[in-house]
């Protein structure tokens, strides 16, 4: 049977990202971002934030690094995931998006994902 690991979310950025290289170069950029959520139950309006761990790999992760900005709104596409590790003896788990595109918003931003190439443009209005 055929399954589907797809998020979506827009929100603001958290906290400046945190880029680093791996010893093999490849750039990894870790960050949050605060997605709200508002309703009005008995006429009173409610709100609750989502603080969502991301992480952005190779280009992507160059790219979230150098423009995105604590507060900045932006839209992220990614698969959810789950990892484990061990300190202490005791287990540790920590989900998060693996970012596959990324949309700054509320600006001048243009859609970043690793599967895309740049545009050239040639002077053709279509």
């Amino acid at each position: 049977m055929a399954s589907v690991n797809k998020w979506i979310g827009i929100g603001n950025i958290a906290a400046d990202p945190e880029i680093k290289y791996l010893p093999s170069g490849e750039a990894v950029t870790n960050f949050t971002i605060a997605c709200n959520e508002n309703w009005t139950k008995d006429g009173e309006k409610k709100e609750r934030t989502e603080f969502v761990k991301c992480v952005a790999w190779k280009r992507l992760a160059e790219i979230c690094g150098e423009y995105l900005k604590k507060g900045k709104e932006v839209y992220i596409e990614g698969k959810l995931q789950t990892r484990s590790w061990e300190k202490d003896g005791v287990k540790h788990y920590m989900t998060e998006i693996n970012a596959t595109y990324m949309q700054m918003l509320g600006g001048n931003g243009s859609p970043v994902s690793p599967r895309q190439k740049p545009v050239e443009d040639d002077g053709i209005p279509f």
